[in-house]
């Protein structure tokens, strides 16, 4: 194990650990980018899940540090049954550039985690199949009857989001 993943390890679930630090390093050398990458698809949940909080909090700021890993992303990472993993997965895939047949991947990816037990992890993926019909107007005709369902019939939180990100798309 890397030092960096060595950082996230201990500790219990209700923690980042000393995800913050791995991010102020990464930032500090973009070269180690791809070791807290590994972390995503660690065999340690906790690793896997602080790993998944420092790439996305990296990528908020360079989403060009995702490109290179986005085919682990969508193939592996994605595919992760662990809701700390999936929701900041949903907010990494609006960030990267994607072909045609990537972002149907992509789309179906983010309707599967609507699904998901986790009330964050729809909100995140509520947000993220916005993020992606702003960016690809062909996605609005699925995308918006979703949100004005989820909006009626999801948690508070999920309609509250659904009612900005349908306003967002310009609809009501």
């Amino acid at each position: 194990m890397n030092d960096l993943l060595k950082k996230l390890a201990g500790g219990d679930r209700r923690s980042i650990g000393r995800s913050d630090e791995v991010v102020a390093e990464v930032l500090a050398d973009p070269a180690q980018f791809p070791l807290v990458f590994e972390g995503l698809l660690d065999n340690d949940p906790l690793i896997r899940m602080r790993a998944a909080d420092a790439v996305e909090k990296i990528t908020a700021r360079h989403p060009d540090y995702l490109q290179p890993h986005k085919n682990q992303l969508i193939e592996q990472a994605a595919r992760i049954n662990q809701q700390e993993v999936r929701w900041h997965v949903a907010q990494m895939l609006p960030r990267l550039e994607w072909s045609e047949a990537e972002r149907i991947q992509v789309v179906e990816i983010l309707l599967a985690y609507l699904n998901d037990a986790s009330r964050i992890v729809k909100t995140f993926a509520m947000q993220a199949l916005a993020d992606l019909a702003e960016q690809d107007d062909r996605l609005r005709p699925q995308v918006i009857p979703l949100l004005e369902e989820l909006t009626q019939t999801g948690s508070p939180a999920m309609q509250s989001r659904g009612r900005k990100l349908l306003r967002q798309l310009g609809h009501k």
